[in-house]
């Protein structure tokens, strides 16, 4: 078996240090004077190379321990081979996936553990929960990486270049995904957006449109819309950016429902209908009541529009007003309240030709007012 680079102490034994070897003398012979000692160089011992030094320690406490356990590993630890400086066998392999494996499984138990001992505290709100869930779930990944590397005896100077150039991956490689990490964790901080929460979206197309905020991401914010698409937004682009929130501060959300009438009709009872038809909708609030405004004089209609409140901005908007002005239209009908179709008054310029036309016309009608079987004017 290879020289071993860590040596596992038993409780109560001290190690002694080697005694050291006195280099022969030899005689040379002077001219003059006595002879002089000259000590030799002797040749330094070749070692073999090292290996891990958590697999090495190992292997000398099951050596101690059991005879029989050791011989196996010793002849696992035979079969290996030599890469650069260090020596690769079996038994390290073993002692590599074993700390891995073991390390893994604690890692996700206490993560476990860990969350539902967030959720049991109940005077966290759902943002800082989120919040705790993840910082705990950083630290505890992290303390077990670090745990793993001090079992399996990594000597971390020696990976000095390795994280130079890793540092350096991170800065220009990794620093979106970095930058999305603490944008998710800004963002749960200061609450602005939160699971649960209603938030306009604008898609590739440009079109807008609304979704509840379904879960906060290490690296983006999933959102889910009506239409049951599922949009998945960057942390940082939601800092950086104009966000349209529903629910920051409150719930309720006007719902806005433009209708025209005819100019003919009593605009008092279309504005009492309009009134009617939006208290009559289940999901409209009481309070506060639903409100009609006269918004414009159109070209061929008068525009109202009916202001509505609701609080479960989640549910949808559009049927709120598909349920207010079915209602509507019936009591219209109802009533005689007219929804007019559109009107064109149409101005014809004056000219020569125009003016014969007219003339022929005239003159046509005036020469035989009770003959309608006549042939066109050509």
């Amino acid at each position: 078996m290879s020289t071993r680079l860590g040596k596992l102490l038993l409780p109560g034994t001290q190690e002694t240090p080697a005694p050291q070897e006195t280099p022969p003398v030899v005689d040379v012979p002077v001219t003059q004077g006595s002879p002089v000692a000259v000590p030799v160089a002797q040749p330094a011992p070749v070692e073999p190379p090292p290996e891990l030094v958590g697999a090495e320690a190992l292997s000398e406490a099951i050596n101690d321990r059991n005879a029989t356990v050791g011989d196996i590993v010793t002849q696992l630890d035979a079969i290996g081979v030599t890469l650069g400086s260090t020596r690769f066998s079996l038994w390290t392999a073993l002692v590599v996936v074993l700390v891995i494996v073991g390390v893994f499984i604690a890692a996700r138990l206490s993560n476990k553990f860990g969350h539902r001992l967030l959720r049991k505290v109940s005077r966290f709100s759902p943002s800082q929960e989120l919040l705790g869930e993840k910082l705990v779930t950083i630290g505890v990944w992290t303390f077990a990486i670090l745990i793993g590397v001090d079992l399996l005896g990594i000597d971390l100077t020696a990976l000095a270049v390795f994280s130079g150039a890793f540092g350096l991956a991170i800065g220009f490689g990794l620093q979106k995904t970095f930058g999305n990490l603490i944008a998710g964790i800004i963002l749960l901080m200061d609450r602005s957006i939160k699971p649960g929460d209603v938030i306009a979206v604008t898609d590739m197309a440009g079109n807008e449109t609304f979704g509840q905020i379904r879960k906060i991401g290490v690296r983006a914010v999933s959102i889910i819309t009506r239409d049951e698409k599922e949009y998945l937004i960057p942390n940082e682009n939601l800092m950086v950016n104009q966000v349209e929130n529903w629910s920051y501060s409150s719930r309720r959300v006007r719902v806005q429902i433009p209708v025209g009438i005819s100019y003919n009709s009593d605009i008092i009872m279309a504005e009492t209908l309009m009134m009617q038809a939006a208290r009559g909708a289940s999901r409209v609030l009481t309070d506060p009541a639903p409100t009609v405004w006269l918004s414009d004089y159109g070209e061929s209609w008068l525009l109202f529009t009916i202001h509505c409140w609701i609080v479960d901005p989640e549910e949808g908007v559009g049927n709120v007003k598909s349920d207010v002005l079915k209602r509507l239209w019936l009591l219209f009908k109802e009533n005689g309240i007219e929804v007019p179709y559109p009107q064109r008054d149409l101005n014809l310029r004056d000219n020569a030709q125009f003016d014969r036309l007219i003339a022929a016309l005239e003159q046509r009608t005036a020469s035989s007012p009770a003959d309608n079987t006549q042939a066109p004017l050509r």
